[in-house]
Order: structure tokens, then C-alpha cells, then sequence
């Protein structure tokens, strides 16, 4: 009986053991499922996720580009360079993690980062002191890491990778991307700009920047890994990825050439020392902006902008009368213009109002044709208040005043067309009274060239996916509306015509006349209205413009000028007709008369030739040649292959030199200057309108990225040349 008890108590101990352990073992197998939980995480959960990085993969803002394909706006990578000096940071000694030689590291860096090997050094020989509240006892010791700056911020790609060859243990990059505009001022409002945000992610703030930020901002993708103590991936770990999707890539109708030759007549506008400016290219029968300058200008990199309002598309201003134009056409499409008929020239009373021509008295009894040569206020009031106040109003409308065109820039303006009295009616006829956008005249101006159908301007020619390179939209001509006949277009451009080539004494724009290129158009002068009331006095206090086309018995280019506050007409004549030069040898645009070949040049391509066989090729051609290094080959130009240019224009030649130096630049327009910082990556502030005066940097000191170049700018004219100019 007893032996029977015992073995009982055993056999229950046993069974005791067995299911405290079978509980071990299933405790176990629970917890290796990872069913426990730690801070409401599995322990499995919670053991991967405490050395799981994310890291956020930046997508590419799309790239806006000319119609030529070149680069006005990109994403590119900057690197800092930095140095871990701290020796805990590394654990295995044959894998370094911290700076371990000095001296080689300073010696490898100094010609990539143009710091000095002893500059280097010192900062990475630095120490960081500290001491008690009463400074009886300090200590110093190593920091954990350094910034090798100046010479080692905002390097490109390219240097970084010679970087990484090197192999430098404790040597790293911290990585930012930034937007960049090749070209510093050119083409500035239109591009506009993008800034980082507090996300770190670059948003449109101006222009096109702004106006397409949804178009150009892509989709951050991320990584998602596991990392050891100092964050480097173990690879024996899987990594989830997720790639970026880059934005769309935009192209826009501006040809480079054209643009240039805009910037070029803009620098000569500038020299009348304009309060505001704005000068615009476009293809007449397609409506595409070929070419669009507005002043003050400012550089998209710095940002130094006085204005944050285009004047191209913004600023809203009388046009004076320009818009004779239209009134007259008014006129002729209503049936009541007679261009023989006479009228009495001087003053004319509407209601209580006494409106007077330019000169005041006049020039006697003239025919309407010549009134409209004349600029005459009087001729342009008798037309509308026979016509009246309803048709005029509808032929205004039809042409798109008082409404935005839709071009795709911010803050376009509407203007305002006000036909509520008698007075602004006939106010309205000569283009006071009334506020317009330079957008809006071009606008209108296509029915000129388009047998009175409008042509919608436009400036984007395509979005391109920046994933699969498929065209996602593109803009083509687009007819707005048919406002005219193809009789009133006929006579118009006959009255354009003399406007400029008639030669008579009472043509307001003989001025703008340019032999061999058939220009016609329409010279306007209007007052500036006072926030008072009434309008400024002043010789200056005028917005002055000129509509030109050509050629004239079928435009194919509309170029609009128009600025305000400018000292003297000469300089709106001067940047109109060296523009028609350019852009019409360019095109090879040539009206009823013969051009003379001589004294035109086509560039050729000049990449890989001998740089004195070009040079003395181009000199014997009666061109410029601007030779940029001391290399022996050439490997870049400007302009490219194929541009007809006028004699003595420069032609920029970049060689395979290793080390480029300044050279003179006195005399030299504002956009000479860029395209030369431009070929050579200089920074370049400039002060002051015209051609350059003086330089900061001396002829022959070698240019690195550090080098920074101040330009001071005089006009062309002198102050003591200027004469007052008010005509109409």
C-alpha cells in the first residue's frame, strides 16, 4: 500500500514537470510568434521597427525648357561636405567610419573643394573647448563632425563623384536639391521662380513656377530598411522601396536667339531710364511668344525683386493711341469711314469736354487717312461719336478688351473699358480713359496678319511627362473670333504703312522706319493717371509705346514696346528697329524691298576646330569673335549653328582650357556679359541700365566658383542728347 503511494506522488510530480515545461516551451513558441506585446507592439513588431529607417526619395520638379530644347529651369543636386572626427564612431578599425589621416585627407581635398590644405586641416584639427561656471578647470575634445566650408557647400555632382573615388574614410555629404536658372535675369517674370518650403519641397511662387506647381511637382517616393547603430543599411536585411515619380517637363515657344535679340533691345530701352518696360516677339499667324523682356528684371537664383507684378500681362495702363487702330477699324467695318473725306483738324467739344490733337492747333481741314498718319485725337473722336457709343463698345469687346486672354501666367489683368458718358467714349477712341494689358494688344494686333481673325498668344507649346516622355498637352494656333473683313484689314495696313513710310512731316512714326523690312504700325503716347485725380504733368510722365508688324503685305512678326516714364522716344525707336534687324535677318524676313546681303553672317558650327582658324575665319567675316580660355579646340558656342546675325555682332567661343581668366568687358551690353558668366558659371550683379562702365574683377584673374562679378551700366545716350519727344 505504501509502495503504491509512492508511486502515485511520483507519477503526479511528473506530470507536475512535464506541464511546467510543456508551458516553457509553448511561453516560447508564443513569444517567437510574437505574441507578446510591448507598448501595444508585438515583440516582433517592436524588434524590427526599432532599427527601421524611412527615408523620404525626393521626387525631380519637371525641367521648363525653350523651344530649342535648352534648359530655363532645372532641379540640381548641391552637396555639402562635411567630416566625422569623432574616433567612437568607428568600431571596427578596418572599417573606418571617422577621419583616421589628416593630413592625406586635407591634401586629396584642397584642388576639388578650392580650399587650401591648411584650411582644411585647421578644420579638421578643430576642438571644441569647455569649461566650469567659474573657468577654474576647461577641457577640450573632438566634435563628432565638421562643415568643410566655404569651398566645400553647394558642390556640384560631378565633384562629389571625384569625391567618392578618392575613398576617404569620415569623408560624407549632406544632400539638398535646388532650383537653377541657367541664364541668371533671362526671361525672369516669365519663368518666375520655385522656393523650398518648410517641407523641403520646392513650390512655384511666381509665373510659370506658379502657375503649372502642379504640373512640375512630382511624387516623393520613400525607402524603408534596416539600419545598424550609425544608420548604414544592413544588407543582409531586405529593403522596401517605393520609387519618386518626377513631374511633367514643360516646353515653352520662346526661341533662345529671339529672346536674346529682346534682352539686347531691352538694354537699349533701359537707357531712357524707363519707371517700368515691357517688349514682346510674336509669331503673327501662329500667336506663339517668341520672345517676351520685362523691366525691371531681376535673377531668379537671387531673387533681388523689386516688382513681384509682370508688366507684361500685370500692370494695367492708358494706351494712347495704339488704339487708333481699332477705333478706326471700328469704323470701316460699320461703314461710315471715308479716308478722303475732311475734317477740321485741332480741337472738337464733346459735351462740356474740349479734346484737342497732340499739337493743340492741328494742321488745318485733313482727310481722315491723314489724321490717322497724324495721330490726331480729333479724327479718331469724330469717327466714334458717328459710330456710337454701342458699336464701338461691341468692336472693343469683340477684340478681348476688358477681359483676360488666359495666358498662363499669374495675375494677368482685364483692364477697363468704360463707355458711360459721351466723354469716354471719345476718350476710349484714342485710348484714354481705358486701361489694356500689353497681352491684350498683342492680342488684338493678330488680326492685323490673320485677315481680321484673332490668333490667341500663347506660350506653352507642350507638356511632356517627365516619367515616359509622352506629350501630356499641346497648345496649337487657336482662332479666337473673325472681328474683321479682309477690306478693313487691307486699308488698315495701308494706314500702318504710312504711319511710318510715307516720309511726310506729319507721320508720327517715320522713326521706326527700317529699310528692306516692310515694317508698318502705330506709334501711342498716354498720360498717366494721378491716384488725385486728372493726370501727372511733366515732360516724362507718359507711357510711351509702338505696335510694329512685318512684313507689311503679310506680317509674319507683331512686335509690341511699351514703357513708361521713359526720358526720351529715341530709345523706344532705337530698341524697336535694332529688334526688327535681328529677328528679321534671323527669319529671314525680308519685305517689298531688297535686302543687301552683306553685312549679314550665318554661323556655322565650330565645335572641335582650331580656335585661331575660327577666330581669323570670323574676323575676316567682319564678326567678333570672343575668345573665351587659351585652349586649342573649341568645345562650346553661342550662338548655335545656323543663326544669321548682323555684321559686328559677337560670337562666343569657349575652348579647352583648364583655367579661364577674365577678360575685358567694357562696352559690352547687359546680355553680352550673361551669355560670357553664363559659358564660364560666373556670378554677375549688375547696377544701372546700358553697357558696361565698369567691372570688378581685373583683366586676367583666373575665375573659380567662388568668383563674384559686379557690373556697373551706363546708357548709351547721353543725359545732355535727350530732347523731349510727346508725340502721339
Amino acid at each position: 500500500m505504501k509502495k503504491t503511494r509512492v508511486i502515485k506522488i511520483n507519477t503526479i510530480f511528473i506530470i507536475i514537470v512535464v506541464f511546467i515545461f510543456a508551458a516553457i516551451i509553448f511561453k516560447l513558441l508564443w513569444i517567437g510568434l510574437g505574441n507578446v506585446k510591448v507598448n501595444d507592439k508585438t515583440l516582433a513588431e517592436f524588434a524590427n521597427n526599432r532599427d527601421t529607417r524611412k527615408k523620404t526619395l525626393t521626387a525631380k520638379r519637371g525641367t521648363i525648357y525653350s523651344s530649342k530644347g535648352e534648359v530655363l529651369a532645372k532641379d540640381v543636386n548641391s552637396y555639402t561636405v562635411i567630416a566625422y572626427l569623432d574616433p567612437s564612431r568607428t568600431k571596427d578599425e578596418k572599417r573606418p567610419y571617422h577621419v583616421v589621416d589628416k593630413e592625406k585627407t586635407a591634401e586629396l581635398l584642397s584642388p576639388l573643394i578650392n580650399m587650401t590644405k591648411e584650411r582644411i586641416l585647421k578644420l579638421l584639427n578643430t576642438k571644441i573647448k569647455s569649461c566650469n561656471e567659474d573657468k577654474t578647470e576647461c577641457t577640450e575634445r573632438v566634435p563628432y563632425q565638421v562643415e568643410l566650408g566655404p569651398g566645400g557647400r553647394g558642390i556640384t555632382e560631378l565633384v562629389k563623384d571625384q569625391i567618392d573615388d578618392l575613398d576617404l574614410p569620415g569623408i560624407d555629404f549632406i544632400a539638398s536639391t535646388k532650383r537653377y536658372y541657367p541664364n541668371g535675369d533671362f526671361l525672369s517674370y516669365t519663368l518666375g521662380y520655385a522656393k523650398n518650403n518648410d517641407d523641403n519641397k520646392y513650390v512655384g511662387e511666381m509665373g510659370l513656377e506658379l502657375y503649372y506647381n502642379d504640373e512640375l511637382t512630382g511624387t516623393d517616393g520613400y525607402k524603408e530598411y534596416q539600419s545598424d547603430l550609425y544608420g548604414y543599411q544592413i544588407t543582409s536585411t531586405p529593403a522596401v522601396e517605393q520609387k519618386s515619380i518626377s513631374g511633367d517637363d514643360i516646353y515653352l515657344t520662346i526661341d533662345d536667339n529671339i529672346q536674346m535679340f529682346t534682352e539686347q533691345a531691352m538694354n537699349t530701352l533701359e537707357g531712357g531710364k524707363p519707371e517700368w518696360a515691357t517688349i514682346s516677339v510674336i509669331n503673327a499667324k501662329t500667336g506663339e511668344i517668341l520672345g517676351v523682356s520685362s523691366s525691371p528684371s531681376f535673377n531668379n537664383n537671387t531673387l533681388e525683386i523689386k516688382s513681384y507684378y509682370d508688366p507684361f500681362v500685370a500692370y494695367e495702363y492708358e494706351p494712347g493711341s495704339t488704339m487708333k487702330i481699332f477705333s478706326f477699324m471700328a469704323a470701316m467695318e460699320n461703314g461710315i469711314y471715308d479716308g478722303s473725306k475732311k475734317y477740321k483738324s485741332g480741337t472738337i467739344k464733346v459735351d462740356e469736354a474740349n479734346i484737342k490733337d497732340w499739337n493743340n492747333k492741328g494742321w488745318g481741314m485733313v482727310t481722315f487717312d491723314d489724321g490717322f498718319m497724324a495721330s490726331s485725337n480729333v479724327a479718331a473722336v469724330n469717327l466714334a461719336m458717328e459710330l456710337g457709343r454701342a458699336k464701338l463698345k461691341d468692336f472693343y469687346s469683340s477684340l478681348g478688351f476688358g477681359k483676360k486672354t488666359g495666358i498662363p501666367l499669374p495675375n494677368e489683368s482685364k483692364g477697363i473699358v468704360n463707355f458711360r458718358y459721351n466723354t469716354e467714349v471719345a476718350a476710349a477712341s484714342y485710348g484714354q480713359g481705358m486701361t489694356v494689358s500689353a497681352i491684350q494688344m498683342v492680342q488684338a494686333l493678330t488680326t492685323i496678319a490673320n485677315d481680321g481673325v484673332m490668333i490667341k498668344p500663347y506660350l506653352v507649346s507642350k507638356i511632356v511627362s517627365g516619367e515616359t516622355g509622352e506629350v501630356v498637352l499641346e497648345n496649337k494656333r487657336i482662332e479666337v473670333a473673325k472681328v474683321a473683313s479682309t477690306e478693313t484689314v487691307e486699308k488698315m495696313k495701308t494706314l500702318m504703312r504710312g504711319v511710318v513710310q510715307n516720309g511726310c512731316k506729319i507721320a508720327t512714326g517715320s522713326g521706326y522706319n527700317v529699310p528692306g523690312y516692310d515694317v508698318i504700325g502705330k506709334t501711342g503716347t498716354a498720360q498717366i493717371a494721378s491716384s488725385s485725380g486728372g493726370y501727372l504733368k511733366g515732360s516724362r510722365n507718359y507711357v510711351k509705346s509702338f505696335a510694329a508688324l512685318f512684313p507689311g503685305d503679310d506680317p509674319q512678326i507683331i512686335i509690341y514696346v511699351a514703357a513708361s516714364k521713359i526720358t526720351d522716344a529715341k530709345y523706344l525707336k532705337n530698341s524697336v528697329k535694332a529688334l526688327v534687324k535681328d529677328v528679321g535677318t534671323y527669319l529671314n524676313i525680308v519685305g517689298n524691298k531688297e535686302v543687301e546681303e552683306t553685312g549679314t553672317y550665318t554661323t556655322k558650327s565650330y565645335i572641335n576646330l582650331d580656335t585661331t582658324t575660327v577666330k581669323t575665319a570670323l574676323e575676316a567675316s567682319s564678326m567678333e569673335a570672343v575668345v573665351i580660355g587659351e585652349g586649342t579646340k573649341i568645345i562650346k558656342q553661342y550662338p548655335e549653328e545656323n543663326t544669321k546675325l548682323n555684321a559686328h555682332n559677337k560670337i562666343f567661343l569657349l575652348t579647352n582650357d583648364t583655367n579661364y581668366k577674365m577678360i575685358n568687358i567694357k562696352g559690352w551690353s547687359r546680355n553680352d556679359v550673361s551669355t560670357f558668366a553664363k559659358m564660364v558659371n560666373l556670378d554677375v550683379n549688375y547696377d544701372g541700365y546700358g553697357y558696361v562702365k565698369t567691372y570688378s574683377i581685373k583683366e586676367g584673374t583666373l575665375l573659380d566658383k567662388s568668383s563674384k562679378l559686379d557690373v556697373t551700366l551706363e546708357p548709351v545716350f547721353k543725359e545732355e542728347e535727350i530732347k523731349k519727344d510727346n508725340k502721339n
